[in-house]
């Protein structure tokens, strides 16, 4: 992974990422940190000469001053963040707090090679940051690829349906080209990654379900993003459901995401619901989780029957209940969750 440097120490960290959910007094930023209060006030101070956090009004609390409220000056830097699918690439523009503020989307031709994708990324990353103050604000890029992929060498390997990529080291190229720090990552991790800072402690155990060109997942586990020991966990589109299935662009047979393909594009939803939802049914079994986040082109053209097909499958045990949803981020939430995957390295929060 990229060595993102960008706080002074820990300690800043700590601070800055307690002060994004919310207007705090230096007080309960020591409580809730477990730092002494010498410390919070020496991080505050560094902070707002930073412009990071600003003072912002007072709050009464029992007899005596009002304590000074602190807040996140959530426009004092910013965050790109890429979703790159098999035909198109979209960019977004973040602030601190996680909030798309631009966007910008271009077709990618077919079987795309390297050279190519980074000279548009390049293009629509410059459009984005087309005046100078903007630029420098600026943190750095992230990028969620289809997979397989490592994501902590920055290398992608093999991506089913591109066959110009054989062990590219992406994350290299990008940041040779932009200029800027470029963490990578796989597009449903992204996307798990998203929904994560957008829903906090309630998110602990969930997989989202990414459909697309593809079909993958991205696992929340314990309240972390699980990559596998090889950063390649998710490629659930590619097990088999069907023995005797139709071939996938993976080379295997019956494959979930070969099914569910075929089944859309002979018009038949409520087969290509049904074979997510058999798929979804078998995760909750499996991880034993509680939350289900439905995502991706596929599943945001009809969105009703892609939460019946998932909802019928699952079990009906009243103590084993799980909540399925569609991810409010509509088509940004790969490239949003790119952004704060970069992000969570600047609050320094492992994700």
């Amino acid at each position: 992974m990229a060595n993102l440097r960008f706080l002074r120490g820990y300690n800043d960290a700590v601070v800055l990422g307690l002060a994004r959910s919310g207007a705090v007094t230096r007080v309960e930023l020591a409580d809730r940190s477990g730092l002494t209060p010498q410390a919070v006030s020496k991080v505050v101070s560094r902070l707002i000469d930073d412009g990071l956090l600003v003072e912002s009004g007072t709050r009464n609390v029992g007899v005596g001053k009002p304590r000074t409220l602190l807040k996140l000056v959530a426009d004092s830097r910013l965050a790109l963040g890429a979703q790159v699918e098999r035909d198109e690439l979209r960019v977004v523009l973040t602030d601190l707090a996680g909030t798309v503020l631009d966007r910008a989307v271009a077709p990618l031709p077919r079987d795309f090679d390297p050279p190519t994708f980074v000279a548009e990324l390049n293009r629509l990353v410059d459009g984005l940051r087309e005046d100078r103050f903007r630029s420098e604000r600026l943190l750095g890029v992230g990028i969620g690829f289809v997979g397989p992929l490592d994501h902590r060498t920055g290398v992608v390997h093999y991506p089913t349906g591109l066959t110009a990529w054989h062990d590219v080291p992406l994350r290299a190229l990008a940041e040779q080209r932009l200029g800027l720090p470029v963490v990578l990552d796989k597009d449903t991790n992204t996307a798990v990654v998203a929904e994560a800072w957008r829903r906090g402690e309630e998110l602990r155990d969930a997989v989202l379900v990414l459909v697309g060109t593809g079909l993958g997942i991205g696992m929340l586990l314990d309240g972390r993003v699980h990559r596998g020991v090889r950063t390649n966990a998710g490629e659930y589109g590619h097990t088999t459901l069907q023995l005797d299935g139709p071939p996938c662009v993976c080379g295997r047979s019956g494959c979930i995401e070969a099914l569910h393909n075929l089944a859309a594009a002979r018009g038949d939803l409520v087969e290509a619901t049904s074979i997510v939802g058999v798929a979804v049914a078998d995760l909750v079994q499996l991880l034993d989780i509680d939350h289900v986040v439905l995502a991706g082109r596929a599943v945001l053209a009809e969105p009703a029957a892609y939460l019946d097909g998932v909802r019928a499958r699952l079990p009906k045990d009243e103590w084993l209940p799980v909540d399925v949803s569609i991810t409010p981020l509509g088509d940004d939430v790969v490239a949003a969750g790119a952004a704060m995957l970069l992000l969570s390295e600047f609050y320094g929060r492992p994700r």
